[in-house]
């Protein structure tokens, strides 16, 4: 397995179901060419047994991309993984995370905080199996696990199992009582436990996620981890990790509609081969956050691009008040 430089993992996009694809990821790499970005969690089930290669299909321009498996079968999640590297991610991250009914009634998720030694055995089976890098995103504990000591424990069992990069999500999970929604924002964000990790484990690349929100923030956590992974704020206001490029890499600060502009050839090689645009245009509304125009181009966006027919002109329609301002 490759080591990989903790700097490559200043500044990382969450792994977000039914946000991050491919047309995403192309767009977020357009604002920050920098940034790691992550799929969608990908079950092992669904490319093992269910053949659907499919869920592996990115663009070049994505990179560095990693897949994010979800499952607890060492075999599986294996064979999974030699799928992912063999299409060309750059790193297999292993969800230890997501709490919703979904991953619990198959087992894996957030529920694996619980069975450590199985999430050691199954980074041990995809490391053996691949080259590139076998990473894990976990919270900082589940239902019970109110003590700093069951962390400890799990990071411990990752340690052994040969795991060099850990991203925490500075909050526990409810498996029961809350939804996945709720489960993103009741429970208590705790940074300072996600600090003394990475004080006690210094080997460890330690990358904290929740609820950073700005450029500001992402800097006091890169005082005292190695990396910060940004989730709503990066979809909802995605300028901001053009914000963070610039901050982080002194990378020019570009114009918003300069970066459409240099996805047009995407979207129209998306749209020839049957993709619709609302499919595309959905991950980038947000792209005027908090701009005057907002709105109005996201309304514009929102109504045009479900209509038969719906192409670029639409996107340069909602982009026409911003030129004439400019």
């Amino acid at each position: 397995m490759q080591p990989l430089d903790p700097s490559a993992f200043r500044l990382t996009v969450a792994p977000m179901m039914d946000w991050t694809d491919r047309h995403c990821r192309y767009f977020h790499r357009l604002l920050s060419p920098h940034a790691r970005l992550y799929t969608e969690m990908v079950t092992s089930a669904a490319l093992v047994r269910g053949g659907q290669l499919r869920l592996l299909e990115h663009s070049h321009e994505e990179h560095p991309v990693a897949l994010q498996l979800g499952g607890s079968d060492p075999v599986e999640l294996a064979q999974a993984a030699v799928l992912g590297a063999r299409a060309g991610y750059d790193e297999i991250n292993l969800n230890v995370g997501c709490p919703s009914d979904r991953v619990q009634s198959g087992k894996f998720g957030a529920c694996l905080m619980r069975e450590p030694a199985l999430v050691g055995d199954c980074v041990r089976a995809m490391a053996d199996v691949v080259d590139v890098p076998v990473t894990v995103k976990c919270r900082i504990g589940v239902d019970d696990q109110d003590e700093y000591a069951d962390l400890q424990r799990f990071t411990e069992t990752m340690v052994a199992a040969g795991v060099t990069i850990l991203v925490v999500h500075a909050r526990k999970a409810w498996l029961e009582g809350l939804s996945p929604k709720e489960n993103r924002e009741i429970p208590p964000l705790d940074y300072e436990r996600v600090y003394r990790l990475k004080r006690e484990f210094p080997q460890l690349t330690i990358v904290i996620n929740g609820g950073i929100t700005t450029v500001e923030a992402v800097r006091e956590h890169l005082a005292r981890v190695d990396g910060v992974m940004l989730g709503r704020a990066a979809y909802h206001d995605p300028f901001v990790l053009a914000r963070l490029e610039a901050d982080l890499w002194g990378t020019p600060l570009p114009e918003r509609a300069d970066v459409l502009e240099r996805m047009r050839i995407y979207i129209d090689a998306e749209l020839a081969r049957g993709t619709q645009l609302k499919h595309i245009t959905r991950h980038i509304l947000g792209l005027y956050q908090g701009e005057p125009g907002a709105r109005g181009f996201r309304r514009l966006l929102s109504e045009g691009a479900h209509l038969p027919g719906a192409d670029w002109s639409l996107i340069e329609s909602a982009l026409a008040p911003f030129r004439h301002a400019a």
